[in-house]
């Protein structure tokens, strides 16, 4: 079992039906085992104490037709260790459910607004949740993956994590089974910032990409001949690509 100390949102998008989960935290790799989301179902952050099958088996009752707030009673009534875990789940019709056992490490909390949670534990205190949740309200008429960029970014600026920093993640899911947009900064000073970097790089090049894929309704899709011709280009030549550097 793994201390995920974290701050962390959960949301939908109320115009285009986006799910996805932004984080950090001062552990390495958070996106991996924190993050679990699919389109249509909802989208969970499990952490604390993390148990990742709280995501999983959360996911599995949300398809079953639960709502977030009879997912979460149903995991945490059954979850011996309770007590030191924390979610926040937001279910495909944006309805919002958020657990902070009484042993998680302070300070811990969580806020639940319209059609999104912000939860975080073992942070410098309180500001960070109020500036994520002030943050999701101001943002609510951004798309989804740009909402979270913003409320992650506003965590940060409000102290994070207590320990520092190392790892940031986020995840949208929009009608595929498969991640519309799925980012990973692993191991990094300053992993939000670098996450943003990545975010407006991935913006240009990877999500024109991702938009003529195949899907279940086209199962060939199809890649604009700027997209293709963008993609053959060297990374540093790239609409605001810095080539890794």
């Amino acid at each position: 079992m793994i201390e995920l100390n974290t701050f962390s949102v959960s949301a939908r998008c109320p115009r285009s039906g986006m799910l996805g989960v932004a984080v950090s935290t001062a552990v390495p790799a958070v996106g991996g085992i924190c993050i679990f989301a699919d389109a249509g179902v909802g989208a969970i952050a499990t952490q604390s104490w993390v148990n990742p099958y709280l995501g999983i088996d959360g996911l599995e009752l949300l398809r079953k037709g639960m709502s977030a707030p009879e997912a979460l009673a149903k995991l945490i009534a059954e979850d011996p260790g309770q007590s030191v875990r924390q979610l926040g789940i937001v279910d495909g019709e944006g309805r919002t459910a958020a657990h902070t056992g009484s042993d998680c490490v302070g300070w811990a909390g969580h806020i639940e607004g319209d059609g999104f949670t912000v939860q975080g534990n073992m942070l410098v205190g309180a500001a960070t949740i109020d500036a994520m949740a002030e943050a999701a309200e101001r943002s609510a008429g951004f798309d989804l993956h740009e909402r979270l960029m913003l409320i992650l970014e506003a965590g940060q600026a409000a102290g994070g994590d207590k320990r520092g920093k190392q790892s940031a993640a986020l995840k949208v899911f929009k009608e595929e089974s498969f991640a519309w947009l799925d980012l990973r900064v692993d191991e990094h000073r300053n992993p939000v910032a670098e996450l943003r970097r990545v975010f407006e790089i991935a913006k240009h090049q990877l999500l024109p990409f991702i938009d003529g894929m195949p899907s279940r309704e086209d199962p060939i899709g199809g890649i604009p001949a700027p997209v293709t011709a963008m993609l053959l280009t060297p990374p540093p030549y790239r609409p605001g690509g810095s080539g890794g550097a």
